[in-house]
């Protein structure tokens, strides 16, 4: 029997194109399947809880690009009819934003993220903003507006944070491509969780500029995805310069920002690329959480190097540990910059970091949010946050000089150092968001690109991640080693709903 799903579950961009233009799918189509899917698992069925809102204009929206195409015969952009998923925490006009927070339950912004911009222009479809963590502030899925997002292979166990929403919604096709944004890991945490490629870029490529911040010079958007193209082909419509966040001078010029989708479609074999392995990066043999993620790392690495990588074993951070604690400033920096993004949106319910925790009204689980409420008001003078930010600096500079001493073009190792946790792990506070033992703050606090990829599953079914480490705007390398090992091991296999 031919199962009536089979052209629209784990469908490709590419795959999308060659269909509408051969006018065997339309837009509206693939639109109504999504929507229909949403429905049937997300507050029903699996009951993912990915989903915050779906956009009500997006079968209008469907259909408009169906009539372009008619008309003149061609795609609109690069993106033409992609229903695109989209972190609750990018700003979109007419369509609720709710920051992951119960008290923003109403709130509607005046005017779109510059990213959900430039999705727009590409002729994405903005199908539905997905569940987050209140205000992106923790590694976990836990939201005063949607509870848990639950991990599509393991019901029971976290789907990660915190772009959750995003990360559990693509990987069960509840849409094509999604948005995260990724501070200390939340990007790449809960792709790997749900066996799907992440990636953190250099801060500055893309812009924020409508995004709730948590640290303003670690934040970043950034796209999640099935396969590599897809990965390559959303980040080229969404990088690029935009006055209205300085930070994106790191995408000019132009030449800095783009041809990701041609460079990803490149053959570039394997055995053109050098990995060094950061021991310091696995977690004890002896933690049964850990065990099955090192077991299952180790052979992927062994797998690169039969496959013509050139490995470097045994590379150390020594006292990683400290380097992370000491280039932490989450709980420095995270009032003001909240406090200050509430206060330029008078229409907002909140004008303050302070007057959302002083409501109570934020999830229980949610643990940073106390030791943001405890640190300064404004990081001015704080001799400790300066030190800290000086130890980023040296951080990144030992990083790179890893690369170049061991010559090498990119670090490797877990995403995650410990299986996705259970639900009730997280209730009875196994880990806590400052000591969760993930790897993705070695990029973010050293401010370098990274990008996670699946390499395989424990014997329980559970997804594991590798994460390529690279030096500033590596990020076209990055995906071209991806794409050589996702052609290599064929390493996604989409979740049983």
């Amino acid at each position: 029997m031919t199962d009536p799903d089979a052209q629209y579950t784990e469908l490709t961009i590419a795959a999308l194109h060659d269909a509408l233009l051969a006018r065997v799918l339309s837009c509206v189509e693939l639109v109504d399947w999504y929507l229909a899917r949403i429905q049937t698992h997300d507050r029903n069925g699996a009951r993912i809880q990915a989903v915050v809102t779906v956009n009500p204009l997006a079968r209008e929206e469907a259909a408009a690009r169906d009539a372009f195409l008619a008309a003149e015969g061609r795609l609109s952009g690069p993106l033409h009819g992609v229903p695109v998923l989209v972190k609750d925490q990018a700003e979109t006009a007419s369509l609720r934003t709710t920051f992951g927070s119960i008290l923003f339950e109403s709130y509607v912004p005046t005017s779109d993220a510059t990213l959900v911009t430039k999705l727009k222009d590409a002729g994405a479809i903005i199908l539905a903003k997905t569940a987050m963590c209140d205000f992106a502030a923790g590694w976990f899925s836990s939201s005063s507006i949607t509870d848990h997002t639950k991990n599509p292979y393991a019901p029971e166990r976290e789907s990660g944070g915190s772009s959750a929403g995003t990360a559990a919604g693509v990987a069960a096709n509840f849409g094509l491509v999604g948005i995260g944004e990724d501070t200390g890991g939340s990007i790449r945490i809960p792709a790997s969780f749900n066996n799907l490629f992440g990636l953190r870029v250099t801060t500055g490529l893309i812009s924020r500029s409508g995004f709730s911040p948590l640290v303003h010079f670690q934040d970043t958007p950034g796209p999640i995805g099935r396969t590599v193209a897809d990965v390559a082909q959303l980040l080229d419509s969404i990088v690029g310069y935009d006055p209205s966040d300085p930070f994106t001078a790191t995408a000019w010029p132009p030449t800095n920002a783009g041809g990701y989708a041609r460079a990803a479609a490149s053959e570039v074999p394997l055995g053109r690329w050098r990995v060094g392995v950061l021991e310091t990066g696995f977690g004890p043999d002896t933690n049964p959480d850990a065990a099955p993620v090192n077991q299952t790392v180790r052979a992927a690495i062994a797998c690169l190097e039969v496959l013509g990588v050139s490995v470097t074993p045994g590379l150390d951070i020594p006292a990683l540990s400290d380097w992370i604690a000491d280039t932490s400033v989450y709980v420095k920096q995270s009032k003001s910059d909240i406090s200050a993004f509430l206060a330029q949106r008078p229409e907002a319910p909140a004008s303050s970091f302070m007057e959302i925790y002083d409501s109570g009204r934020f999830h229980p689980l949610n643990d940073l949010f106390h030791g943001i409420a405890d640190g300064p008001e404004t990081v001015r003078g704080d001799v400790v946050y300066l030190e800290r930010r000086l130890n980023q600096e040296h951080f990144r500079r030992l990083i790179l000089n890893m690369f170049a001493a061991n010559e090498i073009d990119f670090l490797v190792y877990p995403t995650v150092q410990v299986i996705p946790p259970t639900r009730e792990e997280l209730a009875a506070e196994k880990y806590q968001s400052l000591t969760f033992p993930t790897n993705t703050v070695i990029g973010s606090q050293a401010g370098l690109p990274a990008l996670t990829m699946p390499v395989g599953f424990t014997s329980a079914g559970l997804p594991i991640g590798l994460e390529l480490l690279g030096p500033p705007l590596a990020e076209a390398q990055m995906l071209q080693f991806a794409r050589a090992w996702e052609q290599a091991t064929g390493a996604r296999s989409p979740p049983t709903l």
